[in-house]
């Protein structure tokens, strides 16, 4: 098992990309903390991988909020141990160009998708450090790379969680603490839901060179291996999984 005894905090793990990567790390041997805004779905995730023999607990947390992040960590850090991984894949992503969104959305997106990967950080680095080093990853997403027209609260906010990435790496490599960030494509998650399927199977075929939908599990599997032993090396880097979206311009 790659993880084995390992302690994996993820946000946004009620479902999607967080669901499959819980599901991944416990399978891998990791005792996960689920961490989702609404607490039933975080505990569905965890009963299910208690059920198939893993460990795992359940909190309900608005990653946005200080108070709320200091205490997943407390939380995870008391009845699992000090969390050894710690995923920051909690997001929304409204549309809008900035003359259209509101202002209370612009402030929601850039709180949940940048400010939380600060606080996450923020409280697990020092418990880290004195326990010898740890991982964290951040979802961070190809519009972060390159923008997308009526997403620009969501463009701006994962080109931050890159850079934030990059100075977390830096910041921290000294202390052992490895950062990276991973960009999916186009995932079919709840995320995406509001998306119908004529306009998504569209969009991938102007845009993504590789045939077929790029699925929650593959990039649980990447985030498995960036946490694990055999990525000891690896720290501030983004790594993509698009499809080849990334690889050049489509007319």
């Amino acid at each position: 098992m790659k993880l084995r005894d390992k302690v994996a905090l993820v946000t946004g793990g009620g479902s999607g990309i967080g669901e499959a990567s819980c599901n991944a790390f416990a399978r891998e041997g990791a005792r996960v903390a689920v961490v989702n805004r609404t607490l039933a779905k975080a505990e569905a995730v965890a009963r299910r991988i208690k059920s198939d023999g893993g460990c795992a607990i359940a909190i309900g947390a608005d990653v946005a909020r200080s108070a709320d992040a200091q205490r997943m960590i407390d939380k995870t850090a008391a009845e699992l141990g000090v969390p050894d991984i710690v995923f920051n894949n909690a997001g929304v992503s409204p549309a809008g160009r900035i003359t259209d969104i509101s202002e209370s959305d612009w402030d929601r997106c850039l709180n949940i998708d940048l400010k939380s990967v600060f606080l996450a950080a923020r409280y697990t680095i020092p418990l880290m450090i004195e326990a010898g080093g740890g991982v964290i990853l951040n979802t961070a997403g190809t519009f972060g790379m390159r923008a997308a027209t009526k997403k620009a609260a969501y463009s701006v906010a994962k080109a931050g969680v890159i850079n934030l990435t990059r100075s977390i790496a830096l910041d921290y490599a000294r202390e052992n603490i490895r950062c990276n960030a991973i960009c999916p494509g186009y995932v079919d998650t709840p995320l995406n839901i509001g998306l119908p399927a004529a306009e998504r199977d569209a969009f991938l075929e102007q845009y993504q060179p590789l045939r077929g939908l790029i699925s929650a599990d593959e990039v649980a599997e990447m985030a498995v291996y960036l946490a694990s032993d055999a990525a000891k090396m690896i720290t501030g880097q983004v790594f993509v999984l698009d499809g080849g979206q990334q690889a050049g311009l489509y007319a």
